[in-house]
């Protein structure tokens, strides 16, 4: 029975993988949107995190997770004499990221846990989780340490129970594999650290071990060193730069964050963020049942979990998908409850996992990828994309549109200065066109809870510009729009909800509407 559940988990997390939600920027501007830059060409918004004097981004691991699925792209297009379509490359990151989830993620959940009866509540649980069917199919650096630090556990189990053998293959896989997840986030020791001491009496027995183990971590590091500094260092590359001025950035990093006037830029949290609010967050109502963990029941999975987040939980910025490598790991050891109270339980944990899978699988900034890749196909020609209550659109998708065509994102500030940068962009009313000349467009794009269509809704009103509706996408809820103090609960709710969808608005001025 549990087979045939898993397998349809499988179908669920397969829909929500080529669902276009947007969870967070640093799903593209932290990974794909760096190196498609380099691989396609492609116009590119590099983040601070790249630009700056000292980065704090390594690109190694993601030239290893995002860098060669890209060349083979670019290898078969090439070879039938076609360009790669950014949303190629998109949804085929997608399903990569869906693909290491279902085998890598779900095998060390399998290696893991070695009760064949826990493991049939274990992988199911694993599974249905909608952290599992949304974070993990999403090209998170967040995702990749989850892979990360379970493999690491894998690999410290197999090397610390077998007796007989030094284990030379799985330390030097260990070796890499750390240096790999440093490189990727600076978090990833967090959650190795103390299940990595019961290798400390392995070593001991077996010091080839910790040789191999030592010389595979410095020569993937240095790897490491070698790939950012060629990609950080302007003109043309010498390998001399690695000796004279190495750029390391996960030393960068923590040396920014261990500024706490650098981590206040990004949003101050209080210490029991982690472990009182975010974990419950992520597990729902599997979080309640933690509290009942015997000691015996403390294995190297929930060590792993719990010493993460309480060394996490030192820092003063703290936002729930830091700890994701937490949610498989924590799943696959709690015990469901007595079974008398077993079936409420499954099915408040199905409700829960449902409810927060269509918000944050579907919903949540499902408009942005959409509307880029429908920009990218309209034979329209646009000069300007105003983006207004979003996240930060990834230009990357635009197909080269960007070479015409200038995005400005807007973010969050108020109405009044919204229009007043879109009003200046617009050709003033002294401009004449050529007849039969081509009008370059200007896009607002907008959710359509923000109620433009109310302020601006006919060529007729007393406004100085009109707005018409171009195209828009329904499956979008902005939950950043949302102001329970000023407007109240329910008209809120009624607002974002009800006024769901993600807008294109054409935007003119009156004037020019008159002379056409």
């Amino acid at each position: 029975m549990w087979r045939r559940v898993y397998f349809l988990l499988i179908l669920v997390r397969v829909y929500f993988a080529l669902s276009p939600s947007y969870l967070h920027p640093d799903e593209n501007f932290q990974g794909p949107e760096v190196i498609a830059g380099r691989v396609f060409s492609y116009p590119v918004h590099e983040t601070w995190e790249f630009t700056s004097a000292n980065p704090i981004r390594s690109t190694f691991p993601l030239w290893l997770a995002y860098g060669w699925p890209m060349y083979i792209l670019r290898w078969l297009w090439e070879g039938f004499g076609y360009e790669v379509s950014p949303s190629v490359v998109y949804w085929t990151l997608r399903i990569l990221m869906l693909t290491l989830s279902v085998v890598m993620e779900d095998w060390a959940v399998h290696e893991l846990v070695a009760s064949p009866r826990a493991r049939r509540v274990a992988v199911p649980l694993v599974a249905s989780s909608y952290v599992t069917w949304t974070f993990q199919t999403h090209t998170f650096s967040n995702s990749l340490e989850t892979l990360l630090v379970s493999w690491s556990l894998v690999l410290i189990q197999r090397i610390v129970d077998d007796k007989k053998r030094s284990g030379i293959l799985a330390s030097s896989i260990l070796g890499a594999m750390m240096v790999v997840g440093v490189f990727n986030r600076i978090t990833f020791p967090a959650f190795i650290v103390i299940p990595a001491l019961n290798l400390l009496f392995h070593f001991r027995r077996k010091p080839f071990s910790f040789v191999f183990l030592a010389a595979f971590a410095f020569f993937t590091a240095f790897i490491a060193i070698c790939v950012d500094t060629a990609f950080y260092t302007p003109g043309e590359f010498h390998f001399a730069k690695v000796f004279d001025s190495p750029i390391i950035t996960p030393l960068n990093n923590f040396k920014y964050n261990s500024n706490p006037a650098n981590l206040a830029l990004h949003g101050i949290h209080p210490w029991y963020q982690h472990g009182l609010i975010n974990l419950a967050q992520l597990l729902g109502p599997a979080f309640p049942l933690l509290f009942f963990l015997r000691r015996r029941h403390m294995s190297p999975m929930v060590i792993s979990a719990l010493s993460g987040t309480a060394l996490l939980s030192l820092f003063s910025h703290q936002e729930a998908r830091f700890l994701l490598p937490a949610v498989p790991l924590l799943l696959s050891s709690i015990r469901l409850p007595a079974p008398r109270f077993e079936k409420v339980w499954i099915a408040i944990w199905v409700i829960f996992n449902l409810a927060m899978g269509m918000l944050m699988g579907v919903y949540h900034q499902g408009g942005i990828v959409p509307v880029q890749m429908h920009i990218a196909k309209t034979d329209e020609v646009v000069s300007n994309a105003f983006w207004w209550k979003t996240y930060s659109p990834p230009i990357w998708l635009l197909n080269g549109k960007n070479e015409n065509l200038t995005t400005i994102d807007l973010m969050g500030i108020t109405r009044e200065m919204m229009l007043e940068e879109v009003t200046e962009a617009l050709p003033s009313c002294s401009k004449h066109y050529q007849p039969g000349a081509v009008r370059p467009a200007t896009y607002l794009i907008a959710p359509r809870s923000a109620q433009l269509q109310k302020s601006y809704p006919r060529p007729d009103s007393d406004n100085e510009i009109t707005l018409d509706e171009a195209w828009s996408y329904p499956r979008h809820l902005n939950l950043d729009d949302m102001d329970f103090e000023q407007d109240g609960v329910w008209e809120t709710l009624g607002r974002v909800v009800g006024d769901r969808g993600l807008v294109i608005w054409r935007v003119k001025r009156k004037c020019l509407i008159e002379k056409e």
